[in-house]
C-alpha cells in the first residue's frame, strides 16, 4: 500500500490549521454559488480577497509547517 505523505501525528499536529481551512472553503463555496454583493466590481474584489488571500495563505503555511514538523521528527 502506498505510504502516506504525512504521518498521523503530523496530521493532528496540523489539525488547527486544517479545521478553518475547511471553514474557509466552505465559504469560498458559497461566494461562487451566490453572489450576494452584486453590483459593484469594488466591493465584489474586496470580499473576494478577504476570502482567498487569507485561504491561500493559510494553506501554504500549513504545508510549510507540515514539511518542518515532517523535518523534526526524524522519519
Amino acid at each position: 500500500m502506498a505510504e502516506s505523505v504525512f504521518d498521523k501525528e503530523t496530521l493532528l499536529d496540523l489539525t488547527v490549521n486544517i479545521i478553518p481551512l475547511g471553514i474557509m472553503g466552505f465559504f469560498l463555496i458559497l461566494f461562487v454559488g451566490f453572489g450576494a454583493w452584486g453590483g459593484s466590481t469594488l466591493i465584489e474584489v474586496i470580499s473576494w480577497g478577504l476570502v482567498v488571500v487569507p485561504f491561500v495563505a493559510l494553506a501554504l503555511l500549513t504545508y510549510v509547517a507540515a514539511l518542518k514538523i515532517e523535518a523534526t521528527s526524524g522519519t
